[in-house]
């Protein structure tokens, strides 16, 4: 069959918080005469933001222990100065707009006995300044009222036409460096689409599936990191993989359930088996940065300790109220929190680097945005401070559409040889597959093992080149199946190509980074040993092979 070639104003790839908040500030206030498409690889709510925990910062008059300036100062020591000033300042600026508005769509953050809102504490936070949806499930009650708003408000919802189940595979970039569109892969159907438009934004999430382990849903591949690479956009700060401290540990379970950086704020401990609370020696304890937290969760593990969190220092009450979830899921797994430790580790949380962008989302290419955390705005620097991501997407996502907001978004069939070029790949009728040849689950295991215990939480020279290494070699058994490393059979197939990139991104960032700063930490940089807050690091090893 033919490809099916369509137009719009907008594409927005990926249905997060940051993809559904832009494509609703745009229906509401832009001029969009062909349309906003939206796309998902899964379903509709299926993402990264669903599934966070801990919250969302914001910087409110009503708060008066807290300000601008303090938020500003928190954000960029925990990025260990490598923050952009003026980002982090603007985003501050915004947070109170941003909750409002957020407020407005009916979004419900928690109130205390006085109807006003609740602030918590978390991990590097000065002060209190942590709204919460539903206790522990702000990413979901977030996520809901913005995915009921584009289904079923009558004036939004008729700008919007919603993909599902379909993955972008290429962006088409022509001649001139102008994005004019992509290329989609119907999931279900296996049938390719070509889609035009003036305006085309990633908001995809992240990479943490390139992990074992990770408190990431199944879908985070870096699909949109990876399309940017294809497309030669510039790329930024990939070293930094932040690694949460405290995620359930369960033996013969590879999956991590996040246990919330909230849970330490309202008095949780860290503790080793031996009932050592191993974090006194920190200055901010065991609310430290989460790079701290975890080489130093990771120096227990290489004593050959195991790591609990001793939540039994929180009423049972109020740790069912505020952590309704997290407190479900332990006592389904055997673990009642009011008696038990909970057993943890780190995994895989965040990407801080990504496509390079300004804060209003503007990347390398003409007409090609990226907002979320597939983009880098230099808001998070080396480590991200608790609960940035999800102010970040809105803001970003608000300051997009207010750039684009006097545009004349008509779509139109632009194309020059180099776009022909990248729709051919996929409409060549000529590329054969043979799945038994190929074990794609394989590969993909071999992969995130690789990453884990060569690209983790602490790092070498030696450990990285036998990473790459090793990723190059899954890279040439993948193209002894598909030499074009361009067209594949299916989702999983796109998805190890994706990770292939990204794995291969984060390495050579890595690579390229002597010192040791925030969540890139090499044990054989010269640098560390100034540092005092590395102390804990002389439990150094070749490579990181201690598995949580």
């Amino acid at each position: 069959m033919p490809m099916k070639h369509s137009t719009y104003s907008v594409i927005i790839v990926g249905s997060g918080i940051a993809g559904l908040y832009a494509a609703i500030k745009m229906s509401e206030t832009m001029k969009v005469p062909d349309g906003i498409l939206l796309i998902t690889k899964s379903q509709l709510a299926e993402c990264n933001s669903r599934y966070a925990q801990g919250g969302i910062v914001g910087v409110l008059p009503e708060n008066k222990s807290d300000s601008i300036s303090l938020h500003i100062a928190d954000t960029i020591k925990a990025g260990c100065g490598l923050c952009d000033f003026n980002v982090v300042k603007f985003i501050s600026e915004n947070s109170n707009n941003a909750i409002k508005d957020l407020m407005k769509y009916g979004v419900k953050f928690d109130k205390n006995d006085k109807n006003e809102l609740n602030f918590t504490l978390e991990g590097a936070h000065s002060v209190r300044r942590i709204l919460h949806v539903g206790g522990d499930a702000t990413g979901y009650g977030i996520e809901k009222e913005l995915v009921n708003k584009v289904k079923n408000d009558p004036v939004i919802s008729s700008n919007i036409t919603i993909y599902e189940q379909t993955l972008a595979t290429d962006l088409l970039v022509d001649s001139k460096n102008t994005c004019r569109g992509i290329i989609t892969f119907n999931t279900i159907s296996h049938e390719y689409e070509t889609i035009y438009a003036p305006v085309t934004v990633l908001a995809t999430g992240g990479t943490g599936q390139v992990y074992k382990y990770t408190t990431n849903p199944v879908v985070t591949t870096g699909d949109g990191l990876a399309l940017a690479i294809r497309a030669n956009a510039q790329i930024k700060d990939m070293e930094f993989i932040q690694f949460h401290p405290t995620a359930l540990s369960i033996e013969n379970d590879d999956s991590r359930f996040l246990i919330s950086e909230s849970v330490r704020g309202e008095g949780a401990r860290l503790v080793n088996q031996n009932g050592e609370y191993f974090m006194d020696s920190y200055p901010q304890k065991d609310l430290s940065p989460r790079d701290v937290v975890a080489r130093a969760i990771y120096a227990q593990f290489a004593k050959g300790n195991k790591v609990y969190l001793d939540a039994n220092l929180i009423n049972i009450d109020k740790f069912k109220n505020r952590f309704p979830n997290i407190y479900k899921t332990c006592l389904d797994n055997g673990i009642d929190v009011e008696h038990d430790f909970i057993p943890v580790s780190p995994a895989a949380h965040y990407c801080m680097g990504g496509i390079k962008t300004e804060v209003n989302g503007k990347t390398s290419i003409s007409n090609l945005y990226a907002i979320g955390e597939v983009a880098c705005t230099s808001l998070h620097g080396a480590n991200r401070l608790a609960s940035n991501s999800l102010l970040e997407c809105v803001v970003s996502a608000f300051e997009l559409v207010n750039t684009l907001s006097n545009s004349e978004l008509h779509a139109s069939q632009i194309i020059d040889e180099k776009i022909m070029n990248t729709i051919k790949q996929y409409s060549d009728s000529e590329f054969e597959y043979d799945s038994e040849m190929f074990n794609v689950d394989n590969l993909l295991q071999k992969l995130k093992t690789v990453m884990w215990e060569k690209v983790g939480i602490v790092r070498t020279e030696s450990s990285l080149m036998k990473a790459l290494s090793d990723i190059e070699n899954i890279e040439t058994e993948f193209k002894k199946y598909n030499k074009s490393f361009s067209k594949c059979s299916n989702l999983s197939e796109y998805e190890l190509r994706n990770l292939i990139y990204v794995s291969k991104c984060i390495i050579n960032f890595a690579l390229a980074r002597k010192e040791s700063v925030g969540a890139h930490f090499r044990a054989d940089s010269e640098v560390q040993k100034s540092n005092k807050d590395m102390n804990y690091a002389e439990e150094k090893t070749n490579d990181s092979k201690v598995i949580a």
